[in-house]
């Protein structure tokens, strides 16, 4: 059984039970709610055959897990996600805490500079092995939680470090140039550094406020009650219905959503699905907005016949700015006055960042290949036009270099 806490006092409890899962509120304060999509208004919540989808956002997947399924095999025999959880659940920062009597470590911290000046995979492998316990964080990349000290405050922040494998070369600064393209049109993103020899992207966690209380933080696939394997079963009109519902500064969250929308289609995201998309929540639930844009990468240099995530007025292609001005007025509430001037911010980032990568790619080669299949990607939204996939002629030069 895990136990969970919120500011120190026990509020429910989660159990398994043969294959079916329990959460059990034992506090009766709407405050001490878990999550948004788990209020404190009835006292059990159940599931049949399937995880919670909260608590799920929590677990390992791809990389990550087939480490956890080889050592926890070995040594229970079995493998689980409730199994995981109860190994990972002490160790997880959270608005809410969970306590399990089976792991309790405590971790050291590392310098930003030694992550950052020995980007290796030495590094990486010694990353995994000292915050393996911690590592609550799901998505298929190779990626670590690092506990890093903060220089200037002192403070100790939990820290994402992504790195890459050879399926997916210069992963690093394709994710670096579209998170700051999408920060260039006015949304906000998660601090992101590249290191030294562009091996590992380095991001820092939001859910850490200036007081002392963390961020809550639900991806919108637990909002919607899916697990994981429905995580591109869905419209972005779905997403925006729930931020809407949910959101209490609805204007500027409805905003946010709708440039990441855009800069995912202009940037050629193919892999901005239900659980890349969120919210955040202030402990006493008062304020409730659209979280920091992340996971954003131009996935068609390396899957050249990607498509959209999630459809959008039915379909999954590359809409252009006519599609995706009347989803900003239909589904985002956005004036057309907003819409344009919302959709010309992210048009006009799009520009800049094609400047700023052809300058990058002149002094750093190595990022020459997916940095200019990149840039032919972007100059295609440049022609607003819809387009079902990356075109033939370009996917063959881009097989020839």
């Amino acid at each position: 059984m895990v136990d969970i806490l919120h500011k120190d006092k026990k509020i429910a409890l989660f159990f398994k039970d043969h294959n079916d899962y329990a959460i059990n509120y034992e506090s009766h304060d709407i405050k001490d709610s878990i999550a948004l999509s788990l209020p404190n208004s009835k006292k059990l919540y159940t599931w049949n055959h399937r995880f919670p989808p909260f608590l799920e956002s929590f677990l390992p997947e791809g990389y990550l897990y087939e480490i956890f399924k080889n050592i926890i095999a070995k040594e229970h025999g079995e493998v689980n996600d409730y199994l995981i959880f109860s190994l990972l659940a002490s160790n997880i920062e959270n608005r809410v805490l969970f306590k399990s009597t089976a792991s309790d470590f405590d971790f050291p911290s590392v310098d930003m500079d030694e992550i950052l000046l020995n980007d290796s995979s030495d590094t990486f492998e010694q990353l995994i092995k000292i915050f393996l316990n911690k590592n609550a964080i799901s998505g298929v990349q190779p990626k670590t939680l690092a506990i890093v000290k903060d220089k200037d405050s002192l403070n100790f922040k939990e820290h994402i470090v992504k790195t890459w494998g050879d399926e997916y070369p210069s992963l690093a600064e394709n994710e670096y140039f579209c998170l700051k393209a999408v920060e260039k049109a006015g949304v906000p993103i998660p601090k992101v550094q590249l290191s030294q020899n562009k091996k590992f992207l380095v991001v820092e966690k939001f859910i850490y406020r200036e007081n002392s209380e963390l961020w809550g933080f639900e991806e919108i696939i637990s909002l919607m009650d899916k697990n994981r394997e429905k995580k591109y079963s869905g419209s972005y009109e779905q997403v925006a219905k729930v931020i809407y519902s949910f959101s209490t500064d609805k204007k500027e969250s409805m905003k946010n959503f709708f440039k990441t929308v855009t800069m995912n289609y202009l940037l050629k995201n193919g892999d901005a699905h239900l659980k890349n998309f969120g919210l955040l929540f202030s402990d006493d639930f008062s304020e409730i907005k659209f979280a920091p844009a992340y996971d954003i990468v131009n996935t068609t240099v390396y899957i050249f016949k990607d498509k959209p995530a999630l459809t959008l007025a039915g379909k999954k292609i590359w809409w252009s700015k006519v599609a995706l001005l009347k989803f900003a007025q239909q589904n985002c509430f956005l004036s057309k006055k907003e819409a344009r001037q919302a959709y010309k911010e992210c048009f006009d980032a799009l520009k800049f960042s094609i400047d700023g990568v052809q300058k990058y790619i002149s002094s750093n080669q190595d990022f020459s290949i997916i940095g200019n299949r990149m840039l032919d990607t972007w100059k295609t939204s440049l022609q607003e036009t819809d387009i079902k996939e990356i075109d033939n002629e370009l996917v063959r030069s881009w097989k020839k270099s």
